[in-house]
């Protein structure tokens, strides 16, 4: 079976977008976005040579800048000015994953045949992802509204000779590997540099890894929680499917689904109790990792339908002779999701936090702080300051970012979504979330194995098998940060078979 996605319009879905990344799997334009592509070109060509009027961003200049018009002698020179006066990015290098989902969803929405490129250029961005080129991109830079303009000039400039890359590790110049794969530079036409860097890809490429990694972690929210319940002698009564068929939110039915099966079997969970009720960190998980669910399901609608947009400006139709000049790149949509996903992501630490809280207390018959000897040992206790600092440093990232707009462009540009930074910010956000929940497992994991007297279930049994591969039971002080670094690895590498995310 071939390795190859073909670029079509068929619908672009998470659970496709997951397979091309995780199987690494080539890409080619079908036979229909080769035709639309051209169609769109050939198109605007004519319109060029049958008329002199000004048409914004093919013969004009930008922005505030709208109403300078540029002679045909110098539109390909508007264009690589254009690419190289946006190229203003700063900060830190965005991670090469991210950077090649742009090059996937760029490709992805030039394919429809409305932006006026040429079949050369969408084929040389093709070119870079199935060679693992990776344009250096950095993490400022975009307001998130005229497209994400610094970071999409970044991708670009290297289709020109510009710019940097990076190819199997080393850096190059864009002149530099251009020879390498002794390929030419694109020659621009007009609206060429404009339909590359308007656009939403900066912002959807971060969505669409921080969806992968969301689902990932909710997945695993449920299982490190289920242990930890099982850990600290809790009640499986709050997760009878009738508490939740009364309230049926989706989330909160497949979060409590979960904990069932994970504990099916459990001698620990089936065990008659002493106490009446847990805290709510354990009790409510259904509800609280329920809700995150049916956030994740909203941001993903969102994404979904935006990757299989077009989302630079100005718009042409071919068939309905129009070039219309709108504002599909303005980004308030996948911002408002974007601050939705750090929200929701930032309460799976938050409940974490709080269950590793309970588990060091020494309460139900746990050693305080899960160690012999407590006094001379200090054992569990300082993860817990770590994942309540994290926590802390969460609730600050998820502050809106879209409630936020500054004028640029001279006061054209007079609204902005700022959701680039809601990108970052999430970015950061959910990285933490998987610290918060390796924290959990290390201390849930430790807790488990104090019941010596019953064993949890054979699916929770066997995936600590795995674990303790990694990170070994605590019998006494020793450095704890390699055990926390070995436990974000382990969630890092675990594979969860798709069916199981989306």
């Amino acid at each position: 079976m071939e390795n190859i996605h073909y670029i079509s319009t068929k619908t672009l879905d998470l659970k496709t977008l997951h397979s091309i990344v995780t199987e690494n799997k080539q890409i080619q334009l079908s036979e229909e976005s080769k035709e639309k592509i051209n169609t769109c070109r050939t198109y605007l060509n004519e319109k060029l040579t049958s008329q002199d009027d000004p048409i914004y961003g093919i013969n004009t200049g930008f922005g505030s800048l709208y109403n300078v018009k540029i002679t045909k002698d110098n539109l390909t020179k508007l264009q690589e000015n254009l690419m190289m006066s946006h190229a203003c990015g700063t900060g830190e290098k965005v991670p090469e994953r991210i950077v090649k989902l742009m090059l996937l969803l760029k490709i992805q929405s030039l394919s429809y045949g409305h932006s006026g490129v040429q079949l050369q250029t969408v084929e040389r961005l093709i070119d870079f992802y199935n060679n693992n080129v990776y344009p250096v991109i950095f993490t400022q830079g975009s307001l998130g509204a005229s497209g994400d303009l610094a970071p999409l000039a970044h991708l670009a400039l290297p289709l020109i000779g510009k710019g940097e890359v990076v190819y199997k590790g080393k850096p190059f110049s864009g002149e530099e590997i251009l020879s390498k794969f002794d390929w030419e530079p694109i020659t621009l036409k007009s609206k060429e540099g404009l339909a590359l860097l308007n656009g939403t890809q900066f912002m959807s490429a971060y969505g669409i890894h921080l969806l992968f990694e969301s689902y990932k972690l909710s997945y695993f929210a449920d299982l490190i929680g289920s242990i930890s319940l099982d850990a600290f002698d809790g009640r499986i009564e709050p997760f009878n499917e009738l508490v939740h068929l009364v309230r049926p939110h989706n989330g909160q039915l497949k979060t409590a689904e979960r904990v069932r099966e994970f504990l099916e079997g459990s001698e620990l969970i089936n065990q008659e109790k002493v106490h009446v009720q847990d805290p709510y960190s354990f009790r409510c998980m259904p509800q609280v990792h329920g809700a995150t669910k049916d956030t994740l399901a909203f941001v993903e609608k969102t994404f979904i339908t935006e990757i299989n947009s077009v989302t630079d400006n100005p718009n042409i139709f071919s068939k309905e002779d129009e070039i219309i000049s709108g504002g599909n790149f303005h980004g308030q949509p996948l911002a408002l999701a974007l601050d939705y996903l750090k929200i929701a992501m930032a309460e799976l630490g938050n409940i974490s936090e709080r269950r590793v809280f309970q588990l060091v207390s020494g309460l139900r018959g746990l050693p305080a702080f899960l160690v012999d000897s407590p006094g001379l040992n200090s054992g569990f206790m300082i993860p817990q300051y770590t994942a309540a600092s994290i926590v802390s440093a969460n609730k600050q990232l998820a502050s809106p970012a879209s409630i936020d707009s500054i004028v640029s462009s001279n006061g054209q540009e007079d609204h902005v979504s700022m959701g680039a930074n809601a990108a970052t910010q999430a970015y950061r956000l959910v990285t933490n979330v998987k610290s918060v929940l390796a924290i959990e497992l290390f201390n849930a994991s430790q807790a488990l194995s104090l019941r010596t007297y019953l064993k949890s279930s054979e699916f929770i049994e066997s995936f600590l098998s795995f674990y303790r591969k990694e990170v070994n039971f605590v019998s006494v002080d020793r450095e704890l940060y390699k055990d926390i670094e070995s436990s974000i690895w382990f969630l890092d590498t675990m594979n969860i078979d798709s069916n199981e995310l989306f």
